[in-house]
């Protein structure tokens, strides 16, 4: 009994995107006293202003290779990073991870699962290795590969990065990437509410911008022809 908005992406790719990302819409307009929004779910995505355009992309690799590691040994994840802490990195996985192809191609660019079926898997499960060290080698990578986009970025000497997603409650990954990132670059986990609720507070965005018809799709970040106004409406009987 209630309108329904839903299905954001279809309209997109209609338009030539590939319907992703989404919620960079939500961090230009809700969270732009932040320089970088970071999101850190199954996989790391990134959004930012540049020159009067929001930019935004998949970096790679979160908490997907990580729960990956973990549930082979029957845990669903790790607790605050507390066995990566224990691990040592293995330079060969290091490797291996950091040299995915995907990571040299320019964007607009995104990953989804079947990627990391195809192209992380066999690397993660080919390694005899401890548990905790390639839990800790995967938090290296992870970190070492969103450090590489975000510096790449930097045009001032104080910036802020916000970090959302599951990843935000991983303490030795958030360490991690505040040493990977320097001094210039501070590291800002909010309340634990907002780590979890921020997509789906943006996607409730949405919601509201495509019923007051304004854009709630860029196409700066997902390579669409243009912007656009978004999502199927359903009205409630």
């Amino acid at each position: 009994g209630h309108k329904v908005i839903c299905d954001f992406r279809t309209n997109d790719v209609a338009l030539g995107g590939q319907g992703a990302p989404l919620v960079p819409i939500g961090d230009r307009l809700l969270f732009s006293e932040y320089d970088f929004c970071l999101n850190l779910g199954g996989i790391s995505n990134i959004s930012f202003e540049q020159n009067g355009k929001r930019l935004a992309y998949d970096i790679g690799l979160a908490n997907m290779i990580l729960n990956h590691i973990t549930q082979k040994v029957g845990l669903a994840y790790d607790k605050d990073g507390q066995l990566a802490r224990k691990g040592t990195l293995n330079k060969v996985l290091l490797q291996q991870l950091n040299a995915l192809e995907f990571y040299s191609l320019s964007f607009p660019k995104s990953i989804g699962f079947e990627w990391f079926v195809e192209k992380v898997v066999p690397i993660v499960d080919d390694t005899k290795d401890s548990m905790e060290n390639q839990l800790h080698t995967a938090i290296h990578h992870i970190c070492e590969q969103v450090a590489i986009q975000v510096k790449q970025q930097v045009l001032k000497t104080e910036n802020t990065l916000l970090v959302t997603g599951g990843g935000a409650l991983n303490s030795f990954l958030i360490e991690t990437l505040q040493e990977k990132l320097g001094s210039t670059i501070k590291v800002e986990t909010p309340s634990k509410t907002l780590i979890e609720y921020k997509e789906a507070l943006v996607f409730a965005f949405m919601g509201v911008l495509r019923l007051e018809q304004k854009i709630n799709c860029l196409s700066s970040v997902t390579g669409a022809k243009r912007n656009s106004s978004s999502g199927v409406v359903f009205l409630a009987n």
